[in-house]
């Protein structure tokens, strides 16, 4: 599985959907031609939506795998979330195209042709979407359990690709729904729920982008790998000797920050007391990969205060 991981990386996975947005553009497209049905119109055209976000994720992966620098000490990994921000924007754009072209289709009725190839063509491109969207996802959740920058882009460009997946689905369903009956307005209506379907993923993905751009906090699950961290390091028969308090954690792309107190008997040595805080930053790295940890040393009997400034309104 590592030597998968090690080849699986953000940036060829991202590469990867590039090549199969194009595949399944040409596959749809034909689709659409032979048949002359609007729902596998609009399926075509969020594929194009597919293409322009995997172009923009793999753009911004790059530059979210950059190094810090004077202008960005803090690196650049938020840029990945630019990606689910812009994805959210073209899949809005998509559905506004799929319902204007759907309403002059529902108005205006027509027979489908050769309707066999262009479901084979249809599923066809789903089997390749859904296969690699099953890869990326995969990955992505090992590469975020390891902190590789990259794996925000990756999911949310793995989910896209189900979600066009589904579309598919859905518009196969329709397409054959109108062979079986010669209800001609059911493609129209097929085209029209793909829109609103993928409106719905839209919300998501800028839903995603806005909480990582914010400096979200870290998920349940890590904060509570943290709490078991920071415990182990306690005495249960000397409960003065060392607390933690003040911890809180942040999530910028796919870097993870915890900041705390860790407060110490006022009679240990400096040198003492850096090397417990070295040990338990260490603890807390290896516990959640890719963290960063930032703990202020104080004394026992010392309790820190912050005031915050607040705005007037």
């Amino acid at each position: 599985m590592t030597r998968a991981l090690a080849w699986l990386t953000p940036r060829r996975l991202l590469g990867a959907s590039v090549v199969a947005a194009l595949a399944t553009i040409a596959l749809k497209t034909l689709a659409w031609y032979v048949t002359g049905s609007v729902g596998l119109l609009s399926d075509a055209l969020e594929s194009l939506v597919n293409l322009a976000s995997a172009i923009f994720a793999l753009v911004m992966v790059t530059i979210a795998q950059r190094p810090a620098d004077d202008d960005h000490p803090y690196g650049h990994t938020k840029a990945e979330y630019f990606s689910s921000g812009f994805e959210g924007v073209l899949i809005f754009g998509a559905a506004l195209a799929i319902g204007w072209t759907a309403i002059d289709r529902l108005m205006a009725p027509q027979p489908l042709e050769a309707p066999g190839l262009g479901l084979s063509l249809s599923v066809l491109s789903a089997a390749l979407n859904g296969g690699l969207a099953l890869v990326m996802l995969w990955a992505a959740r090992h590469h975020r359990e390891r902190g590789v920058t990259g794996g925000e882009a990756v999911e949310a460009d793995a989910r896209h690709l189900m979600t066009d997946v589904y579309t598919t689905g859905g518009v196969l369903v329709g397409v054959g729904l109108v062979y079986v009956t010669d209800w001609l307005w059911l493609d129209a209506v097929v085209a029209l729920m793909v829109a609103a379907n993928i409106v719905r993923e839209g919300v998501h993905l800028m839903k995603r982008a806005s909480d990582g751009l914010m400096d979200h906090a870290l998920e349940p699950e890590l904060q509570d790998r943290i709490d078991d961290v920071l415990a182990g390091f306690l005495d249960p028969a000397q409960p003065e000797l060392l607390r933690f308090d003040h911890v809180i954690t942040r999530r910028a792309g796919q870097r993870r920050y915890v900041d705390l107190h860790m407060h110490l008997p006022p009679n240990w040595s400096l040198r003492r007391a850096a090397t417990l805080r070295g040990d338990v930053e260490q603890a807390l790295m290896t516990a959640v990969p890719g963290l960063r940890a930032k703990i202020e040393l104080l004394p026992g009997d010392v309790e820190a205060r912050f005031h915050e400034e607040q705005d007037d309104c």
